[in-house]
C-alpha cells in the first residue's frame, strides 16, 4: 500500500518567541508533505488554526453536512464542531498557528462563534493586513527560510490584537476544567457564574457551548488513548476510562465527531491523530 506521507517530510514546530503571543497561542510552524490519498478527514478539536498556504494562493475545507469553503491561500479554520474533508494537496507547504483555548479571540473583532464550523479568508478578517500577509511570508520564505517568515507571522498576530493580549482567564479556566470532564454545572459554579453566563462566555470566545466544548474534548481524550496504546484498542475499556456512558454511547459520539465508526479510524500517524486519509 502506498504510504501516505512525503518520502522527505519537512516539519518545523516552535512556541512563539514574543512573550505576549505565549497565553494566546500554543505552536507555530512550518510543514511540507506529498500525500498518495486524495482527501482526508480532518477532526474536530475544539481549536482555531490559522493556516497559510505557501504552494497555491488557495485553502479549502467541506463539513460532511454543510456547505464547503473556498478562500486564499491565508484563512483562520475556526472551531469546528464536526469533522470536515479537506485537500491534502493544499499541504504541501503550509506555514500554521494553533491558538489556545479562546486564545484566537484577541485577534478578532467579532465573537469567535462567527468562526465556527468556518474556514475565513484573513482579508476578511484583517482586511488589507491579512490579504496582503501571504505575500510577505512567500517573501521571507525564500529569502531567509521558514523560521523568518514565522517572525513575520509573529509580528502580524501582535499588531492584529483587538482588544486584552490574553483571553479571558475565567473562560481559559472553564476550557481546563471542561477538557478535564468536569460538569458544566460544576464548571459554572467553579466560576461563581449561572450556567448562562457561562454558556455566553464560551460560545464568545471559544466559539462552541460548553457542552459541546466538553463532548469535543473528551473525543480528543479518547483519540488520545487510541493512538497511544498497542494492539486493537478495547472500546469498552475506553468507553469507561474517558467519560462515556458505555460502548455504544462511544459509538455513538464517534460517529457524530469523526463522520466515521471507531474500527474504521485509521490516522495518517499516530502523531496526526487529527488526519485521516480517504480513498487513495
Amino acid at each position: 500500500m502506498a504510504r501516505t506521507a512525503q518520502e522527505a517530510p519537512v516539519a518545523l514546530t516552535v512556541r512563539p518567541s514574543m512573550p505576549a503571543l505565549a497565553p494566546s497561542v500554543a505552536a507555530m510552524g512550518y510543514t511540507e508533505g506529498r500525500f498518495a490519498h486524495s482527501a482526508e478527514l480532518a477532526l474536530p478539536t475544539g481549536a482555531a488554526q490559522l493556516l497559510v498556504n505557501l504552494d497555491v494562493d488557495a485553502l479549502s475545507s467541506s463539513p460532511l453536512r454543510g456547505t464547503g469553503r473556498r478562500t486564499r491561500g491565508a484563512a483562520v479554520h475556526g472551531p469546528f464542531s464536526e469533522p470536515a474533508v479537506i485537500d491534502p494537496a493544499q499541504q504541501r507547504a503550509v506555514l500554521w498557528v494553533a491558538f489556545r483555548p479562546a486564545g484566537v479571540h484577541p485577534f478578532l473583532a467579532a465573537p469567535v462563534s462567527v468562526l465556527r464550523d468556518e474556514l475565513v479568508d484573513l482579508g476578511e478578517l484583517w482586511g488589507t493586513d491579512g490579504a496582503v500577509l501571504r505575500e510577505r511570508l512567500l517573501e521571507a520564505v525564500a529569502a531567509q527560510g521558514p523560521r523568518a517568515a514565522l517572525r513575520v507571522l509573529e509580528t502580524a498576530l501582535t499588531g492584529r490584537v483587538e482588544g486584552p493580549s490574553e483571553p479571558d482567564p475565567a473562560v481559559r479556566l472553564a476550557a481546563v476544567l471542561l477538557d478535564r470532564g468536569t460538569p458544566v454545572g460544576e464548571v459554572a459554579d467553579r466560576l461563581g457564574w449561572t450556567t448562562g453566563r457561562l454558556a455566553r462566555r464560551c460560545t464568545e470566545q471559544l466559539g462552541l457551548t460548553p457542552k459541546r466544548y466538553a463532548r469535543i474534548r473528551r473525543f480528543q481524550r479518547l483519540l488520545s488513548r487510541v493512538n497511544a496504546g498497542h494492539g486493537p484498542p478495547d472500546w469498552a475499556v475506553l468507553a469507561a476510562d474517558c467519560g462515556y456512558h458505555d460502548q455504544a454511547h462511544l459509538i455513538h459520539e464517534f460517529r457524530a465527531l469523526a463522520g466515521i465508526t471507531p474500527t474504521a479510524y485509521a490516522p495518517r500517524t499516530r502523531r496526526e491523530r487529527n488526519h485521516v486519509p480517504l480513498g487513495g
